[in-house]
């Protein structure tokens, strides 16, 4: 591996960069908060060759996501079901907005 191509990858959102533990830290939790929102099947840490959980700057919004729904007193399980939905809804939304998109370009070049 060269160093151009480990520096590339502090850019990406997807590279498991953090331990838990870092991860916690970051987050001001704990790491069974995270243990929480991983069995909850919110995000699903990578795992390091010694079977270490790993997080991604993207898993870290997420959970910092979680969390604040948690801290205003929502229990963990819905807090994870609310922001799966969020995301469904975003993705629902997309979707909606290619296909009138692409219907208006349809209709104007008719």
């Amino acid at each position: 591996m060269t160093a151009d191509h480990t520096f590339s990858r502090l850019d990406d959102d997807d590279y498991p960069a953090y331990t838990t533990g870092r991860a916690a830290e970051i987050l001001g939790t704990t790491q069974g908060f995270l243990r929480a929102i991983g069995d909850a099947r919110l995000i699903t840490p990578l795992r390091s060759e010694g079977g270490h959980r790993r997080y991604s700057r993207y898993q870290l919004r997420i959970a910092a996501r979680a969390r604040e729904l948690v801290d205003a007193g929502t229990p963990v399980e819905a807090a994870c079901r609310i922001i799966a939905l969020e995301d469904q809804l975003e993705e629902a939304q997309r979707i909606n907005a290619e296909h009138r998109r692409g219907t208006a370009l349809h209709t104007a070049a008719t």
